[in-house]
């Protein structure tokens, strides 16, 4: 047991350290949203809204593939349309947004992601939300939440574009654009191998967000620099840069 503990107090100390590292030389933070910020669906499930997007699709005789049949992701459907039912893009990713809009009133804070952005505003970086989620949804969460002074830019998906959303960079170069900064000054905390792959893609140093133990060697593999599983890592490195 005490081997066991000692390995798992030096994994810490080396991502901690390698954390420090990346933050040091950063001059913004870009973080994906639903995960890193807060869980989206926490009040309003997203197995809801992917089943509202299903029933547009049956009432206008769409044939879903059966891997959509049950699915809980509404950004899967989404996708799925964006290639094979073009001409429902723009009608589903409004539906969408709207239910994005609805949910993030009933959203819950992901532990210290607040503190993260508060931090990085502390000590004059620009923070950005990068995110698959609506634009409008994300700007209306940083509003509920006093964020949107600190909270330099938000990039949500392209609209009615489906196969720019990550793990296609677009969102994340269109960031690092805004923001006038060069890639390798920014790191981005994502939760998901689509965000790490999207990071990779732009130059961005990309910093995982495990909130359990299974998903670490997931993001790992996906090329992520540091995997911290508590963002108040990450809060505290940027304090202390």
């Amino acid at each position: 047991m005490v081997r066991v503990g000692l390995e798992l107090g030096r994994k810490r100390v080396s991502a901690v350290t390698g954390l420090a590292t990346l933050v040091d030389s950063s001059d913004a933070i870009l973080l994906d949203f639903d995960g890193p910020v807060c869980s989206v669906f926490a009040g309003y499930p997203a197995e809801e809204v992917a089943s509202q997007l299903r029933q547009f699709l049956l009432d206008r005789s769409v044939v879903l593939p059966p891997e959509l049949s049950r699915g809980r992701d509404p950004l899967k459907v989404l996708r799925w349309v964006g290639e094979y039912r073009p001409g429902l893009t723009r009608a589903l990713d409004d539906l969408l947004s709207v239910a994005e809009i609805t949910a993030v009133q009933t959203a819950t804070p992901t532990r210290h992601a607040h503190d993260v952005i508060l931090a990085a505003d502390r000590t004059r970086r620009s923070v950005a939300i990068v995110s698959n989620n609506a634009e409008a949804a994300i700007i209306r969460y940083l509003a509920l939440h006093g964020l949107s002074t600190v909270v330099t830019l938000v990039v949500g998906r392209a609209y009615a574009d489906p196969a720019r959303m990550k793990p296609h960079p677009d969102a994340v170069v269109r960031a690092v654009k805004a923001l006038g900064k060069t890639a390798g000054a920014c790191l981005l905390v994502g939760d998901s191998v689509a965000d790490i792959k999207a990071s990779r893609s732009a130059g961005v140093h990309p910093v995982g967000y495990a909130k359990t133990p299974s998903r670490r060697p997931l993001l790992v593999e996906a090329g992520a620099e540091v995997v911290v599983h508590d963002l108040g890592d990450i809060a505290a490195a940027l304090d202390a840069a």
